[in-house]
């Protein structure tokens, strides 16, 4: 038989260290308790306040403490995502695409809300909770008679619609915080005067119209459920699914 070579952990990946077994139980601190303590301070601060640094002193451990689990802020932004990604709770109780990709969907919406430092990690990240995510959905789509590739477009083209429009909502609330407006009436006054003049050109008379007639400005939750129909309408007419 070939002789089994140890493997040099320094080239394990940050998920293929945690899956062994720990040399020395350390109850003090675990992966769990590093990405929530890191989770809160990104909720609280953003992104950048969260450094290997303040992670040990929020945690009260020394602080080299953490690197025994990951290496750097690189795997601590997976830990992270990892962490943030099982809050979405995809159950398996549903086999049909369309409910499955509408719940991922509203909820991704909803956990993005919650941690918006998430626009800014990087979309190419693989953890074991982030892949459970397209695992679940492109199992409803299995067996509906498309193919591997028009599968994962599927996944995407609503993944991606969730995103560009949860990053807009998100970009906007910043913006007004910044100007200090708390609601979309202070908005609204805060950009009148700019807002009249254009209106007062003439050149706009359809958003004129959206101006006067519309009752949803301030309803985001309903656009974005409104957008994700058409965009889930659009697929099923598309593919017949």
């Amino acid at each position: 038989m070939p002789s089994q070579e140890k493997q040099d952990p320094a080239k394990l990946t940050l998920w293929e260290r945690l899956e062994r077994p720990a040399p020395a139980p350390r109850a003090t601190l675990t992966p769990q308790r590093i990405a929530e303590a890191a989770v809160a301070i990104a909720d609280a601060e953003g992104l950048d306040a969260v450094t290997m640094r303040r992670l040990a002193t929020e945690l009260g451990v020394a602080p080299m403490a953490a690197y025994r689990y990951v290496n750097g802020k690189d795997e601590l932004l997976e830990l992270m995502t990892d962490f943030v990604h099982g809050e979405l709770s995809l159950s398996d109780d549903t086999a049909d695409w369309r409910e499955a990709m509408r719940t991922l969907a509203t909820r991704t919406r909803a956990v993005m809300l919650k941690h918006p430092w998430m626009i800014r990690t990087v979309v190419l990240v693989l953890t074991p909770n982030q892949m459970a995510v397209p695992e679940r959905v492109l199992s409803t789509l299995d067996g509906l008679g498309l193919d591997a590739d028009t599968m994962m477009a599927v996944f995407r083209t609503v993944t991606s619609y969730v995103r560009g429009a949860v990053e807009s909502e998100i970009g906007l609330e910043q913006i007004m915080r910044e100007r200090g407006w708390a609601s979309g009436d202070e908005a609204r006054t805060g950009l009148a005067p700019q807002m009249s003049w254009l209106m007062g050109t003439g050149r706009y008379p359809t958003y004129r119209r959206y101006l006067r007639e519309a009752t949803r400005k301030d309803d985001p939750q309903w656009q974005f459920e409104l957008g994700l129909d058409c965009v889930l309408d659009g697929v099923a007419a598309r593919l017949g699914i």
